[in-house]
């Protein structure tokens, strides 16, 4: 919901249920957990409840934004007393602004500070972003709404402001996309030119708006899926301008690219001055059932915060785990150079298990026997590993790493690649099997799949991967992190702490590993609570 850097410290926002580990009825707190690193944190009270007329039937999503002097301020989604179904937006400063942890949210009464637009049903208007100032001294937010009644255009609208408390809708959308649906949870932020310094950029100000490029993030209620595309923001028409490729639509964001092609919703990014860099965190919610929630007293993560950048092709962000998460590498199990892997071969990596960091280059020697690629399947890379699970064979792969596996490989999470002949160069496909992750019932066990936009000739017919793997968690990046899968697993083998993590390939050609590295992770401190 609301992650921000502050004085030294990070604060994470986030929705949160004080009566339980599911939603109930909705009336949700937000929660309130600090750190120093991004890695260990402490719980903190709730720092919003839905305690006011304006907020009475939840304290939704939001964001945080750092005024000038330094002081904070929460802008999030209520619904209102009396009627549930309507949003309104709201905002919340520190109680004591000196206050390190900033413990205590005052709720001005003069809430709310956006009311529901008379076009837009009432409960289709939510999510506002972190604000930004424009050229002409304004802070600009920009809202999730259904404009036009229920069957109406899923756009993101402008608000302006001279005060932070008086609001004002611009007249054009940021963006619509008419077929969408309802989209949530918006995100915009500026990106480097590739070798620029990232900095703050100031989104709009400084040189023109449209000299930077910008990421729009959405969220899309229908499909559960974050889309984003870099393009062109104008911060005089605050209108927002897709750059994509011509087999996406710039009209229909469910087109464009994903953050994650696995398991995660509601992505969140922050700027951290301390170290110059763009933070990515996502939601991943649990996959198994309501009844396993309950009994857990929990339900849904944070995946591990992200560094996001622009790619050297300036169509695409690339993510890599922030490097604090290193630090919890507790003991290097393995370097292996030089290593190949037989068509249907499983080398075991000794000494790995459930809580893991594994870093491997695979290299294929011999192309020219991938399979052709059919333009069709450019429309559904999950459909395609759906239909080539890493236990069908083919020629360049599926190769990669087994994960969460029990020792009899009844159960096993695969990540992996596939390489296609398409049009005179290849096509890269990554997925993440879930097909055998857990023997247990009631369990969603997909296959994710997206396609990694390299040129694998050009890498030295080599592509990379990073899986971190943490019991219920999977989160792997390809191609140095152009194409990222996070995976929720359940397998039961791992009750008994006893799992293990393969590298395989069953295609017909061998496969060369010409980096391999692995390292258990020690246990982060995750929500202590002191004193309580």
């Amino acid at each position: 919901t609301g992650p921000m850097y502050h004085n030294g410290v990070y604060h994470m926002f986030y929705q949160y249920n004080p009566l339980g580990a599911v939603w109930g009825t909705g009336n949700l707190s937000w929660g309130h957990s600090v750190s120093r690193d991004l890695v260990n944190w402490d719980a903190l009270d709730t720092a919003l409840d839905p305690t006011a007329p304006f907020d009475y039937n939840g304290c939704w999503s939001g964001s945080a934004t750092i005024l000038p002097g330094g002081i904070p301020a929460l802008l999030y989604t209520g619904r209102i007393q009396g009627d549930k179904e309507v949003q309104v937006q709201n905002v919340a400063f520190p109680k004591n602004p000196a206050d390190p942890l900033l413990r205590e949210w005052v709720k001005p009464a003069y809430n709310p500070v956006i009311p529901l637009p008379a076009d837009v049903p009432g409960d289709n208007f939510r999510d506002p972003t972190t604000a930004w100032v424009g050229r002409d001294g304004l802070w600009r937010i920009a809202v999730a709404a259904k404009v036009g009644g229920p069957n109406g255009i899923a756009s993101t609208l402008i608000y302006r402001s001279k005060d932070f408390r008086h609001w004002k809708r611009n007249a054009l959308p940021l963006y619509t996309s008419r077929a969408a649906g309802m989209v949530e949870c918006p995100d915009l932020f500026p990106v480097a030119e590739p070798g620029v310094e990232e900095g703050r950029l100031g989104y709009a100000s400084g040189p023109a708006s449209g000299a930077v490029r910008h990421v729009l993030k959405l969220s899309v209620m229908n499909t559960t899926q974050d889309y984003y595309a870099v393009g062109r923001y104008d911060d005089v028409a605050d209108t927002f301008v897709p750059e994509v490729d011509v087999e996406r639509n710039a009209d229909d964001c469910r087109t464009w690219r994903r953050f994650d092609y696995g398991h995660v919703y509601a992505s969140k990014s922050f700027f951290d001055s301390s170290k110059n860099r763009r933070v990515l965190w996502a939601w991943a919610n649990e996959s198994d059932s309501q009844d396993n929630d309950i009994a857990r007293g929990w339900s849904g993560v944070q995946t591990v915060p992200r560094k996001v950048w622009l790619d050297q092709d300036g169509k695409q962000v690339r993510q890599w785990p922030i490097e604090e998460i290193e630090t919890l590498r507790s003991k290097r199990v393995v370097g292996l150079l030089g290593a190949q892997v037989n068509a249907g071969g499983m080398n075991k990596i000794v000494g790995v298990g459930a809580q893991a960091d594994v870093e491997a280059i695979f290299e294929i020697p011999s192309l020219e026997e991938a399979e052709t690629f059919q333009p069709n399947w450019l429309l559904d890379p999950q459909k395609l590993c759906e239909e080539n699970g890493a236990s069908v064979p083919g020629r360049v792969g599926p190769f990669g790493l087994l994960v969460m596996a029990s020792s009899n490989m009844q159960e096993h999470t695969a990540v992996f690649f596939r390489v296609f002949r398409h049009n005179h160069k290849y096509k890269v496909l990554m997925c993440t099997d879930l097909t055998r992750s857990t023997g247990r019932d009631n369990v969603y066990k997909p296959s994710y799949g997206g396609f990694v936009d390299i040129d694998i000739e050009q890498q030295g017919r080599s592509i990379s991967l990073r899986t971190l793997i943490d019991h219920s968690v999977v989160e792997s990046f390809g191609g140095g992190g152009r194409t990222c899968i996070t995976a929720r697993v359940y397998p039961e083998h791992a009750e008994n702490k006893n799992s293990h993590v393969f590298v395989f390939n069953n295609g017909t050609g061998l496969v060369k590993v010409s980096k391999l590295e692995a390292w258990r992770l020690a246990m982060a401190s995750v929500n202590v609570v002191h004193g309580g």
